[in-house]
């Protein structure tokens, strides 16, 4: 399952983040953080993660996340890895992959399983042409562009890629994050099962059936998860 979430930042935040990010020498080459298979089909920028900057706007995006409702509800963190950032431009793409089933935390070097990936786009559609993030599952494949602040949030399990940028410039954030719960189908049933009580609650309350489906969703959530 997939969740587009809208306006993770604000466009006051993402023109913040924007302005940051202008000097040049802040980028690197993608392939620096890249594996033996990727740098093969790897070709983007990437903010160098031992610079000051990074560790600011790392834990900027970092902290919007954990802010986040519906990304909370639909990921159910436990670990969430410090976001990277990345800039495609000039012909620059991403081919066909899958993100490593492990990756360590630059913030204290524990391992991380990857179960849910994350993309805050951070430039305007109509700011570049291509780039298109296309996420494949068993339904088929999925073109995803959206607007800066917004984020798609799906399984890192999926095979993916980032069309190539053909003009201007296409820059967004991404991380990972470890669920509670390692399952994609029992995250997609308590995830739905979460909005419905939160829609239930706007429109009549705190009723007995409320109530029984709050207790549902947690003795689910104890049975699933893994804290």
């Amino acid at each position: 399952m997939m969740l587009h979430v809208p306006n993770v930042l604000t466009k006051a935040q993402v023109t913040q983040i924007r302005a940051a990010m202008q000097a040049d020498e802040q980028w690197i080459s993608g392939t620096k953080t890249a594996g033996h298979q990727a740098t093969k089909i790897k070709n983007n920028l990437q903010i160098d993660t031992q610079s000051e900057l990074y560790q600011d706007l790392s834990g900027f995006i970092a902290a919007a996340i954990k802010n986040n409702i519906l990304i909370q509800s639909f990921a159910l963190p436990k670990n969430i890895l410090p976001p990277m950032f990345n800039r495609y431009q000039d012909g620059g793409h991403y081919g066909n992959h899958v993100d490593n089933a492990v990756q360590w935390s630059r913030l204290d070097h524990t391992p991380i399983r990857t179960d849910v990936s994350m993309t805050l786009f951070l430039s305007e559609p109509n700011e570049y042409e291509g780039g298109e993030l296309i996420i494949e599952d068993s339904y088929g494949s999925h073109e995803v562009k959206l607007d800066a602040g917004d984020a798609i949030v799906y399984p890192a399990t999926s095979l993916h890629r980032v069309e190539a940028v053909t003009k201007g410039a296409r820059i967004a954030t991404f991380t990972w994050m470890q669920s509670i719960v390692k399952d994609d189908w029992q995250r997609s049933m308590l995830f739905n099962l979460d909005m419905t009580i939160i829609a239930l609650k706007q429109k009549i309350g705190d009723c007995e059936e409320v109530l029984n489906l709050t207790n549902h969703y947690h003795n689910l959530l104890r049975q699933w998860g893994d804290i």
